[in-house]
């Protein structure tokens, strides 16, 4: 792709800008509503520790991915070239992140009672990738300029296509 502006979109895909914030977005309102509708279920199907499991679980992907692209992307519009290495380290401290929070969860004995260890496991699991599947959907659909063209050829260039 280039930068050069798409004047026109087919109706079956309209011209957009590209916004990070917006595939940010797209994935934290999937992967939220997705979270609502397992509460319901959760509490329908094996009732209030159900629920409270899988509003942990999702909560915990909703936080830890929502703040992790935030900061991978506020990164990545200083320094390009040090956008993976955070994206990395990001990726690394959400797995420690869960792994704390499910520790402290067990310690203080709320896995045993008034939260749902299969559920909240299953919501981290399911959100995860929710999430995921959501944002590369998101993002393959987007209009990213892959590299910027000079304005004018240069004396004695001729203007490729």
């Amino acid at each position: 792709m280039t930068t050069a502006r798409v004047n026109t979109g087919s109706a079956a895909r309209p011209a957009r800008p590209v916004s990070v914030a917006g595939q940010v977005r797209t994935a934290l309102a999937v992967t939220l509503l997705l979270g609502v509708l397992a509460v319901a279920l959760g509490a329908v199907v094996s009732g209030a520790p159900a629920a409270a499991g899988a509003a942990v679980g999702f909560a915990m992907v909703l936080v830890f991915f929502g703040a992790g692209a935030a900061l991978v992307n506020a990164v990545a519009s200083i320094s390009p070239a040090m956008s993976l290495l955070v994206a990395l380290m990001t990726y690394v401290l959400q797995v420690v992140l869960v792994a704390v929070v499910f520790a402290a969860l067990d310690r203080s004995g709320a896995l045993d009672g008034t939260v749902d260890r299969a559920w909240a496991g299953g919501a981290v699991i399911v959100g995860t990738l929710v999430w995921l599947a959501s944002h590369i959907i998101s993002v393959t659909r987007s209009r990213q300029p892959l590299y910027d063209l000079p304005e004018r050829p240069r004396d004695g260039q001729e203007a490729s296509a």
